[in-house]
């Protein structure tokens, strides 16, 4: 970092730690991979992946259980009461023999029990492999979302850096033109300079000023983007050190990079296996037509009483079975199915498509920032020194008077603004980095620990409650 924005940190890291005394009683610092850690149990997008996993796992046991034996069992049991005017009890071992009776009370009950096993069910072995088929989509998706959720940790993280360094260099400003006006002021009391140089003064000033509250603001507020994704409020967050390597992507190969994401990318894989999916689901409708054959244990008992001489009578039986359904006419249910289930299968092709196309074109476009984001990264250090030698040419004019004070002013916000552009870009590298690896499927947590290297746990942006440094310029 240049030696005039490491300055402004400092200026403005001394603000902040005082007003923390009086907003905090503790801090508590943590770096990018933390953050992470702490956001991948907490997030609830990816919660609700997690949970969207899960569900469509079972749709592989469901299918499968079409194919597998099952058992079924029934019990009953029902009162009867016969009656027979007049009659007279014939039977010699009943209680009642020769004497009338006006009727017969007496119950039945019963279980049956059938073991069925499905021999031939073309249509269920497709829709297992339909199921497999979107299981595999459910679990390329929830990877997508893995990624996706290191990309937006890593976003949020260095938006809050960023806003840090839009501080410090506001205030640094805000310093800057202070002791410029006063300067400026002490020159027009001996009446070495105009009343107009005063005003342009005073007018830079106040505008620096609205920006370093502006950035107050800001960096306020990106901390509660952080705290969405990991449920948590911190107190400190590492800064990222100097000595990260601004370099090419490796491999250096546009192509490479294309065909890479071609093959792993997690959009394309769920999309390709949503398609096999639904073309083994065509199978499965389309075998609707045909017959299947299933083999039968069943078991059964009943008992009945008093339907014949000898009273209460059972009967326990076995039959073994085959039975052979032929759908010969369904209403056209059928046909009707597999034309859906080809709608569905043209629908998941052309969403491949797009996702190959769009993919191709990302990887494409995030290649070529991420090699001109190395450039920019050294132009505009570059730019930081041609803008201090240009600020110390102008202030040494203005003192001979061959430059006003508009155009040292203009040159001290040059200066500012190259070294805001200079954190700003080495931002837009790291994660234009990170997107390029996520649009061809390599990005993992590695990739974030190896970031987090560079994280210097010596030099902290300090969150605080409210600052004052800035409004109080007003007054």
């Amino acid at each position: 970092m240049h030696t005039a924005l490491k300055l402004s940190k400092s200026l403005t890291r001394a603000t902040i730690l005082c007003a923390a005394m009086f907003s905090s009683t503790g801090v508590y610092a943590v770096d990018m991979l933390g953050v992470y850690q702490t956001a991948a149990e907490q997030d609830p997008i990816i919660g609700a992946a997690k949970a969207a996993y899960a569900a469509a796992k079972e749709q592989l046991p469901q299918a499968r259980s079409a194919l597998l034996p099952n058992v079924r069992g029934s019990v009953s049991t029902s009162k009867n009461v016969r009656e027979f005017p007049g009659a007279v009890d014939t039977n010699p071992t009943s209680p009642t023999f020769g004497q009338s009776y006006q009727g017969q009370t007496y119950n039945d009950h019963g279980w049956n029990a059938q073991l069925r096993q499905p021999l031939v069910n073309v249509s269920s072995w497709f829709t297992v492999g339909s199921a497999s088929a979107s299981v595999k989509a459910a679990e390329y998706d929830l990877a997508a979302q893995e990624q996706d959720l290191i990309v937006r940790v890593v976003q949020a993280y260095l938006n809050i850096l960023r806003a840090q360094d839009r501080l410090d260099t506001t205030n640094a400003e805000i310093t800057a033109v202070k002791r410029q006006l006063e300067q400026v002021q002490q020159r027009f009391d001996v009446g070495l300079v105009a009343i107009t140089d005063v005003l342009e003064s005073q007018a830079a000033y106040d505008n620096a000023v609205v920006r370093g509250i502006q950035a107050e603001g800001d960096y306020a507020i990106t901390y509660e983007t952080l705290s969405t994704l990991t449920g948590q409020s911190y107190d400190a967050l590492n800064r990222l050190s100097d000595a990260l390597p601004i370099v090419n992507p490796d491999p250096f190969d546009e192509e490479t990079w294309v065909s890479a994401a071609m093959s792993t990318n997690h959009g394309i894989n769920s999309a390709s296996a949503q398609l096999t999916a639904a073309r083994r689901d065509i199978r499965a409708k389309q075998a609707g037509h045909l017959p299947t054959v299933d083999a039968t244990v069943t078991q059964a008992q009943t008992v009945t009483g008093g339907q014949n001489f000898f009273g209460t009578d059972t009967t326990e039986q076995t039959i073994y079975g085959l039975q052979l359904t032929v759908p010969l006419y369904t209403g056209g249910l059928t046909r009707s199915r597999a034309r859906q289930a080809n709608a569905t299968a043209e629908r998941a092709q052309e969403l491949l498509l797009s996702q190959q196309l769009n993919v191709t074109r990302d990887t494409r476009n995030l290649f070529k920032s991420v090699t001109t984001d190395v450039i920019r990264v050294r132009a505009r250090l570059k730019a930081i020194r041609s803008a201090q030698s240009a600020l110390e040419a102008t202030q040494t004019g203005y003192e001979v008077g061959t430059r006003n004070i508009v155009d040292v002013l203009q040159a001290q916000q040059r200066l500012y603004s190259s070294q805001f552009d200079y954190a700003d870009s080495r931002y837009n590298y790291l994660l234009n980095l990170m997107r390029l690896k996520q649009v061809a499927g390599t990005l993992d947590a590695e990739d974030l620990k190896e970031l987090n290297s560079f994280m210097d746990p010596n030099d902290q942006v300090q969150r605080v409650v409210a600052l004052r440094s800035v409004a109080d310029q007003l007054n």
